[in-house]
């Protein structure tokens, strides 16, 4: 039998890219890189509208819009991922707040999970650099779930190794992909747009919208 968890001891799980670490313009670098190598020139827009999505996911997506033979999808996604890793694990960046508000949950006895699109190989690249070993009480990827978020399946599976109830969870996320997969897990969601896209009216699915990890509090906590 589950032994969920109390009123008193929720769970928090929180998003990867582009949240706690500052790897979406590394890896908009590594897919508009691979998709001239087919001859496609993607611009920021399109780039955004296809974020939270696994790489498989995102390469179909593109492929299918712009005509690509699949025969080659294979080969674009080993070529994502791989310059995706070299380049966060040189170049990314912890973004604002990642520390406080671990130590914030820590300090109420919540369950901290992390739930990414990403493969487990960049999971382990970004913890290692962050030094957040020992942060998550889980890490889970949507790497060879049959479906990446916006499906749920990654965040279910995420609350399931915490034993806790969907309902008890919190979840943090930057994308849209990721906000409708924490909804329909039924799972409280924040977003930290990004500043260029703050003002969307599409965040409005959100349980709250915050600038940077740093506005999040024990009020704020007690709003959601």
């Amino acid at each position: 039998m589950l032994n969920v968890c109390s009123m008193q001891h929720k769970a928090v799980i929180f998003d990867m890219d582009g949240l706690l670490i500052d790897s979406e313009p590394l890896w908009q670098e590594a897919g508009k890189e691979t998709l001239s190598h087919f001859g496609v020139t993607l611009t920021d827009a399109q780039y955004h509208s296809s974020t939270g999505l696994r790489t498989e996911e995102w390469v179909d997506h593109w492929f299918r819009y712009f005509g690509i033979s699949f025969s080659q999808a294979p080969e674009a996604v080993e070529l994502i991922i791989r310059k995706a890793i070299e380049k966060i694990g040189q170049h990314g960046q912890p973004l604002p707040g990642v520390n406080e508000i671990l130590d914030l949950f820590k300090k109420r006895g919540f369950r901290i999970g992390l739930a990414s699109s990403s493969p487990m190989a960049l999971v382990d690249v970004v913890v290692k650099k962050l030094q957040l070993a020992g942060s998550f009480h889980t890490c889970t990827s949507a790497e060879s779930l049959p479906y990446g978020k916006p499906h749920p399946q990654v965040f279910l599976d995420c609350a399931g190794t915490l034993q806790c109830l969907p309902a008890d969870c919190i979840v943090f996320e930057d994308s849209f992909n990721g906000l409708i997969a924490a909804k329909a897990a039924r799972m409280k969601c924040v977003v930290v747009p990004a500043a260029a896209h703050y003002d969307l009216a599409k965040w409005n699915a959100a349980d709250m919208k915050l600038r940077s990890l740093l506005d999040f509090s024990e009020e704020k906590l007690g709003m959601i």
